[in-house]
């Protein structure tokens, strides 16, 4: 099920920061087409654009290597850094003590959280114990899954999704009550395609941080690594940053 695009960096590999070290190949990188605006397919191009593909974008060129870029669904992407079938996952992956055990992670390179979003005419729920006994969409293979699974006393009515559209139309049809995912996807969707219809409420859950992930042992992670604090130094993250999400944030 995978869709393929092979994207060729040739411009600015002799300046690479990893270049004399690691020789430039071509590796295989995946992400999930569904977690906007970190990655999504432009239905004019038939590409992935987002935050997460113009960072691997920057951080392959700098780091030395080209990449054909592939789509699965989130819960097929460890999996398939542990067999090797892919080299490279960028798609919004929080770093956890359990998924380090099995892919090697970069330093992270953005801030997270897990918010919970309900009907714009909803107020009976503020904040997580509200949805005890609740029908809650989530994520399939997602750390909010696992948060609720901990946290909720009654979580029989947790739901989670293939996709996160899904669990956004399942909450306007009103076959769910709420969604808990991810601060930045469900902000973005309440401000874009749910604006008026559906709102965030409650503080930030669970504090996360984001890193690519790379087969365990890859020899790409410091350069990646480097790439990434490049980027940062230069001003190119900001700029990225920015693009997608609005000013950024003074502690970033």
């Amino acid at each position: 099920m995978s869709t393929k695009w092979l994207k060729t960096l040739g411009a600015g590999l002799a300046l690479s920061v990893a270049a004399s070290t690691v020789s430039a190949e071509t590796l295989r990188v995946v992400t999930d087409p569904s977690f906007v605006p970190f990655e999504m397919m432009d239905q004019e191009t038939g590409e992935m654009i987002g935050f997460d593909m113009d960072i691997i974008s920057e951080v392959a060129e700098r780091a030395g290597f080209e990449y054909n870029l592939q789509t699965m669904d989130f819960n097929g992407i460890i999996p398939a850094l542990q067999t090797g079938n892919v080299d490279i996952a960028i798609a919004g992956i929080t770093i956890t003590d359990e998924r380090k055990q099995i892919v090697d992670f970069s330093d992270p390179y953005y801030d997270s959280g897990l918010r919970i979003l309900v009907r714009a005419n909803n107020s009976d729920v503020d904040e997580l114990s509200d949805l005890e006994g609740k029908k809650v969409g989530t994520k399939i293979g997602s750390t909010s899954y696992d948060f609720l699974m901990q946290n909720l006393d009654s979580n029989g009515g947790v739901t989670p999704y293939p996709g996160s559209s899904d669990m956004y139309m399942a909450l306007m049809s009103r076959a769910i009550d709420a969604v808990f995912y991810d601060a930045p996807n469900v902000g973005y969707f309440a401000s874009t395609r749910g604006e008026g219809r559906v709102k965030t409420v409650g503080q930030l859950y669970e504090g996360q941080q984001y890193g690519i992930a790379l087969k365990k042992g890859s020899q790409w992670v410091g350069p990646v690594n480097e790439a990434l604090a490049s980027i940062k130094e230069d001003g190119t993250y900001k700029t990225i940053y920015e693009k997608w999400f609005g000013p950024m944030p003074e502690d970033k």
